[in-house]
């Protein structure tokens, strides 16, 4: 029998702005997803080190993380194919690449996204042990996406990124910087000493690889067809602008209350430190109300990634095992290999729980995340310009010259962060 969570959205595209604005979704889980704790402590870092300086950078990260994500959600709108589609018409390499990558990465990312998660959760709550909070997590993040229900998780994703946009926003509101200061970060420049950090600011906001779920979200939501691009370009713009502006609030706490103090705030441990000193500034509840802004941010990333990335894996099963029909076909929650990999998000990197996080495995898994990125952008590059799209949705010359910004700058950090980790 069919729920009120579980009936389909409008199938006839809104027309008015507001009525756009009203079906808004698919975006926020994107923009939940992929800022995360590591945007948050890079806009801090950077804004402690060097002020105001780079508020344009910010808009920058998500103007590019815009179209990468309207790439996506153009890809699916305008042929009815997911991004593994695409990916296997570029050849075996490219579906090969993916598959290998995700059975890794989901290993890595599933130990790390709960242990970060347990690491809010344990400074309010220190009732349990790190990994018991982390087993909790895990469990919690499976049980909600096992349910199938994407209109449910739609609307948790909702809430947690309303919270963490208030408590950041909140806070930074108490730190707000004088008009000249503000209007000087919108000056392009880069201080000596700041351009990998500059980079690393305007390549990670927002940014994961459930960039390439999108279109799977907006399957959930019934947007099919070219009619609904409008809307999927206003869905992202949404996302990003709240982004950034969650980005810029987190730079204002860095360059307003740290700037001069001295203290580092380099890893998640850090966050922790930061909202003790916040506390000890301006009493109990401002260090509750940053906990919950860390905790909010950390989860609802896990959450987009236990519900996003399975859609990809079993697409990819489908994929490779020829069980595609011809054309646009759906992946469901409820499929084997869709539960499979959440099963393996899940239960097999408990293990590293006991054991912290080995370095080997961190290395793994920086490598990781310097070489995704660069794999969607030259992807869309080739996929949007190709023949399999309709001439008047193929990239113009300024999707071109983003994507291939994005694809250098992507290539540049890869290569950066993978020097970095193998001569430390």
């Amino acid at each position: 029998m069919e729920t009120e969570l579980n009936k389909p959205q409008l199938k006839i595209p809104p027309a008015t702005m507001g009525e756009k604005l009203r079906q808004v979704g698919p975006g926020i889980v994107v923009a939940a997803t992929g800022v995360g704790t590591a945007d948050l402590i890079t806009s801090i870092v950077i804004g402690t080190s060097f002020g105001m300086t780079f508020v344009w950078a910010i808009i920058v990260g998500a103007i590019l993380k815009y179209f990468l994500n309207e790439g996506v959600g153009r890809w699916y709108l305008a042929t009815g194919q997911t991004m593994i589609d695409g990916w296997h018409s570029l050849g075996k390499w490219a579906t090969g690449y993916f598959g290998i990558y995700s059975v890794i990465w989901g290993f890595i990312y599933g130990a790390a996204a709960a242990s970060t998660s347990a690491l809010a959760m344990h400074a309010m709550f220190p009732i349990m042990p790190l990994w018991a909070w982390a087993i909790v997590h895990s469990i919690l993040g499976f049980g909600l996406v096992w349910t199938g229900r994407y209109l449910l998780f739609e609307r948790v994703m909702t809430v947690l990124i309303g919270v963490m946009f208030v408590t950041i926003i909140g806070t930074a509101i108490l730190f707000l910087p004088s008009l000249g200061d503000f209007a000087i970060g919108f000056v392009p420049r880069v201080p000596e000493g700041s351009f990998i950090l500059m980079l690393g600011l305007i390549g990670g906001v927002g940014g994961t690889i459930t960039m390439a779920s999108y279109g799977y979200w907006l399957s959930e939501k019934s947007w099919s067809g070219k009619g609904w691009i409008s809307m999927m370009r206003t869905d992202t713009k949404v996302a990003y602008t709240l982004t950034a502006i969650f980005t810029l609030a987190a730079l204002i706490i860095g360059a307003q209350f740290l700037a001069g103090t001295g203290v580092s705030i380099r890893d998640d441990q850090g966050l922790i430190q930061l909202a003790e000193m916040l506390g000890a500034e301006f009493g109990t509840p401002m260090r509750w109300l940053f906990l919950i802004a860390f905790w909010s941010a950390a989860f609802s990333s896990l959450l987009g990634v236990w519900n996003g990335v399975p859609y990809l894996f079993a697409d990819f099963v489908k994929t490779i095992r020829k069980k595609k029909a011809p054309g646009k076909q759906a992946v469901s929650e409820t499929e084997p290999a869709y539960r499979a990999y959440l099963t393996w998000l899940t239960f097999p990197p408990m293990i590293l729980f006991y054991f912290g996080k080995p370095v080997e495995l961190i290395i793994i898994y920086g490598a990781l995340g310097a070489l995704f990125m660069p794999f969607l952008a030259i992807s869309l590059i080739l996929l949007l310009n190709s023949k399999k799209v309709d001439k008047e949705f193929r990239n113009k010359a300024v999707p071109n010259l983003v994507l291939t910004a994005c694809l250098i700058m992507f290539v540049y950090l890869g290569v950066n962060e993978l020097i970095e980790i193998f001569t430390k």
